[in-house]
Parts: C-alpha cells; sequence; structure tokens
C-alpha cells in the first residue's frame, strides 16, 4: 500500500512562460533562458507526475492502475473509471495567453469521436480536442494575477464601444442595441469575428489611435495597447472591450466553467482543472484558431466576475467552493507554532508547497516527507492520518467527497 510520495513533475515550455517565475519556486537555474509556463502536477498521458515509490520513480498513471482504490479512494475510483480527476498546475504567464474556451463534457466527447475518425493525430496542430473530457478549472493568484473573464455586461460593452466611436463597428453596434439580449451578442461576437482581415486591420488600428489618448485610469485601453505589442494585427487585441478585466491580488481565485471565453493576461497563479487539455482558441496565439467550433461552445450571458469565497477549515486553511465535481482547492497556511491535521474523510490528494519549508507526517507509519518550497507530494486516500508542520504555504488539490 503506497504512502505518502514526494512528485517529479513537467515543465511545459510555451511561448507565454516566464523565463523566471517556476524555476524560482523550485530553486533551480534556467541556464537556456527558455520560457517555463506551467508545471504539471497529475496523471495527464500527456505530461504524468513520477511519483517515487520502493527508491524509483514510476508514473502516477501506473501507480494508479496497480490499486486505484488505494491511491484515488473507493469513491472516486468508481465515479472516474480509475482516473484521476484533475489535473493540477502552477502557470506562469509573463505575456498573454490565447484568447480561448473549454467544451462541456458533451461537446467534448463528439467533437474528439469527429477527430478521431478523421484520423487527426492526437499531437497535430490543427487538432481541436485531445481528450473527450471537459475543462472547468479555478485559477488562484500567487502573484498580482490580470486576467480576461467572461463576456461584460451588454450595457458595459456599449459604453466602451461608443466612447472609441469606431466606426466599423457602427452598423454591429446598432443590431447589439436593438437586441441586447445573449442571442444579440452572440451575434455581435460572430460579426466581429468574421471580419476580414483587411476590415479587422483597420478596426484595430482606429481602436489604438483612441486608445492612447485616454489611457489614463482606462486599464481596458492599456491592455488593448499591450496586447497589440504582442499580436498587432490580431482582432484579440479588442477583447478588453467586451471581457471583463480583472486583476486578481493573492490569494484570490476565480472560477471558469465550460463556454466561458478568457484569456490569462499576466502573472503567477495555482490552477486546477478537470483531467483534460482541450482547448478552443480565438486570438492572441499563432496557434490552431477554429472560430465555428468556438463560437458552439461559447456561453453569450454578459455577466460580471465573482470571486470565489474561500471558506475556513480550522485555524489554517482555506477552501475554495466551487461546482465541479472533479476538483476542490485549498489552501494551507502554517506558522512554527501551528500543526494541521489532515482532514479524517478525503480522497486523492496533492500538495504543492508555494513557500517556505513544511513536513508532512504519517503518524500509522511515523515516516515524515519534507516540503521545501517547489516541492510535491502525492497523499494517497489509504493514509489515514496526516499532518503538515514548519513554516509556510501549501496549496492542496483533492476530490469533493
Amino acid at each position: 500500500m503506497a504512502g505518502i510520495s514526494l512528485l517529479k513533475n513537467s515543465i511545459q515550455e510555451y511561448a507565454w512562460g516566464s523565463t523566471r517565475a517556476i524555476p524560482e519556486l523550485l530553486g533551480r537555474t534556467n541556464t537556456g533562458k527558455r520560457p517555463q509556463a506551467e508545471l504539471w502536477m497529475g496523471a495527464h498521458s500527456k505530461a504524468p507526475s513520477l511519483v517515487h515509490q520502493d527508491g524509483r520513480w514510476i508514473s502516477l498513471q501506473q501507480l494508479i492502475s496497480r490499486d486505484p482504490e488505494g491511491i484515488l479512494g473507493k469513491t472516486v475510483a468508481r465515479k472516474f473509471h480509475n482516473q484521476l480527476p484533475f489535473l493540477f498546475k502552477v502557470l506562469a504567464a509573463a505575456k498573454p495567453l490565447s484568447i480561448q474556451a473549454h467544451p462541456n463534457k458533451h461537446q467534448a466527447q463528439i467533437g474528439f469521436q469527429r477527430e478521431n475518425k478523421q484520423n487527426i493525430p492526437l499531437d497535430a496542430a490543427e487538432r481541436n480536442y485531445r481528450d473527450d473530457n471537459h475543462k472547468p478549472e479555478c485559477i488562484c493568484a500567487l502573484t498580482r494575477f490580470w486576467a480576461l473573464s467572461r463576456f461584460r455586461k451588454i450595457a458595459n460593452i456599449q459604453t466602451n464601444l461608443h466612447q472609441l466611436n469606431l466606426k466599423v463597428l457602427n452598423d454591429m453596434l446598432i443590431e447589439l442595441e436593438q437586441a441586447p439580449t445573449a442571442h444579440g451578442l452572440q451575434q455581435f461576437y460572430t460579426s466581429l469575428m468574421s471580419l476580414s482581415q483587411d476590415q479587422k486591420k483597420r478596426l484595430i488600428d482606429q481602436a489604438l489611435k483612441k486608445a492612447h489618448y485616454d489611457t489614463r485610469d482606462r486599464p481596458e485601453f492599456q491592455w488593448m495597447i499591450k496586447l497589440a505589442d504582442h499580436y498587432p494585427e490580431d482582432i484579440g487585441v479588442l477583447s478588453p472591450l467586451f471581457l471583463n478585466l480583472i486583476c486578481l491580488e493573492p490569494g484570490q481565485a476565480i472560477y471558469l466553467d465550460a463556454g466561458e471565453l478568457h484569456a490569462y493576461l499576466e502573472g503567477l497563479g495555482i490552477e486546477l482543472m478537470a483531467n483534460s487539455d482541450n482547448v478552443l482558441r480565438g486570438g492572441l496565439t499563432p496557434k490552431h484558431v477554429d472560430v465555428p467550433e468556438l463560437l458552439r461552445t461559447l456561453n453569450f450571458e454578459g455577466r460580471n466576475i465573482t470571486l470565489l469565497t474561500p471558506q475556513t477549515s480550522g485555524a489554517n486553511e482555506l477552501i475554495y467552493p466551487s461546482p465541479a465535481k472533479e476538483f476542490v482547492l485549498s489552501a494551507v497556511t502554517l506558522n512554527k507554532d501551528s500543526v494541521y491535521h489532515g482532514p479524517p474523510q478525503r480522497n486523492v490528494e496533492i500538495i504543492i508547497c508555494t513557500h517556505g519549508n513544511v513536513t508532512i507526517a504519517e503518524p500509522d507509519s511515523q515516516i515524515e516527507t519534507e516540503l521545501p518550497q517547489g516541492a510535491s507530494a502525492l497523499i494517497p486516500s489509504s493514509v489515514t492520518r496526516y499532518s503538515l508542520k514548519g513554516e509556510g504555504t501549501c496549496y492542496k488539490a483533492g476530490v469533493p467527497l
């Protein structure tokens, strides 16, 4: 039966990643100065974590297959077909990520089957669906973290566009004013994404000229200018006008469900999601963009952003509740006089120390595992008791009971 085990995790080197944030978290030197965008902790087939067991490193997938109920817990093993249902990440954005959304479960299953029948390789650049799962997610800021999330309320979109007085959009804006509904917003966004490249270029040029004149106290205009520095002719440059712009302070978090258009812009955060790598892109990227497929998945209900309200669980833990069935995120903060005791009823958990130095103790086996900053560990369901002590902060991913 597996006990608490250290993890060795893969780093994804996407172009938008920071060259410093993840190496500094892990206490390493990035000698090649390559962008390190995401640290993956989990059992996704693209990059499963390795688990230290019996003096050697084995895949977390392999460990789960040996004893799914012992690792995951009986309920999780049965409900999620012996698979770890979440993927845990550290995300480090030095440049904006693509404008994107994720499909719901049904859309993912249909899309994955369709592309399989078309014999599109799983690693092909034009592939939309790399698995058959949905991807609800939450992001919790470790530093100040800028993001675009969900369509703004329609009245707010209209105000932003009227202030810029963009001639190319006049007819589309009139139609939106005549139908200020989710369907009207869908028609507006579809028309925007369907403009010719020449029309898009003229629209972007007009918007940027006017934004440059009025950047004071207008962060959406400031971000349009920043986005244009990276993607000068991409219609995604206008996204801050119709998507909510938010700056999360450390410890603040948001939840994103299927179909919610978003982009992470800058900062370091903890990301937790269902175990999927399905992304439908709409701009701000050199990668594959499939506008018709994106439009089929989007939720066009305009609304404000709501922060996840953390709930206190004992003196040391904050839990970030969300509607997700696959995951729950919590933060544990310790000082030299405090001890955190793991919940008496629990499923599988993965924990990472993001600050300080923490020790995980297993009373039943009398084994202690050191977690310095950047280290992570698997806590199987079969571990009946554990505690954390030391000075530091840990983030923990688990599955709701």
